[in-house]
């Protein structure tokens, strides 16, 4: 539960432990099945705002993605990435003093159903989808040392006309 939720899980998932973040966003569902990673980095050493580190997590989503033929978006004012209007990673980050904690999830093959007792991200009916729902084989182990590379490539890149 970030920092901007007020509603919490319907019954029956009522019953799965709602732990309180300080991170921002609204409330998500994190399980087995799923890849998390927490950042933490000094983002005034790295010369980028929340925003522009937002775009470069959402970049290497998307570019983990692509490199297993899976076409993935943005929405404006939703962070997170989204294949076919589905969400299948989130973000949720804090940020004290130019230094960044928490991080996102990717899921990667869980148990969806958790996500129907609440608004993922504080949208009402937002679909949620998984890589196992995407690909015929996949290789958790493979499919984090790939977002650990597209998270460097990234995130110490510096793009050109980047807003």
């Amino acid at each position: 539960q970030g920092t901007s939720c007020d509603a919490l899980p319907a019954p029956p998932f009522d019953m799965i432990p709602v732990v309180k973040s300080d991170r921002g966003g609204q409330i998500t569902y994190h399980g087995k099945g799923q890849l998390i990673i927490y950042l933490l980095l000094d983002i005034k050493r790295l010369g980028i705002g929340p925003k522009k580190l937002v775009k470069r997590i959402e970049r290497a989503l998307m570019a983990l993605l692509a490199k297993h033929k899976i076409v993935a978006n943005t929405r404006p004012g939703a962070p997170g990435v989204y294949v076919d209007a589905r969400k299948i990673a989130a973000l949720g980050l804090r940020i004290k003093r130019g230094m960044t904690y928490h991080g996102l999830s990717l899921n990667i093959d869980m148990d969806l159903a958790p996500f129907n007792g609440i608004d993922p991200c504080g949208y009402a009916g937002l679909e949620v989808t998984q890589l196992a729902d995407l690909l015929d084989k996949v290789q958790p182990k493979h499919i984090t040392d790939q977002l650990i590379d597209c998270l460097i490539a990234s995130i110490y890149s510096s793009t050109e006309g980047e807003t």
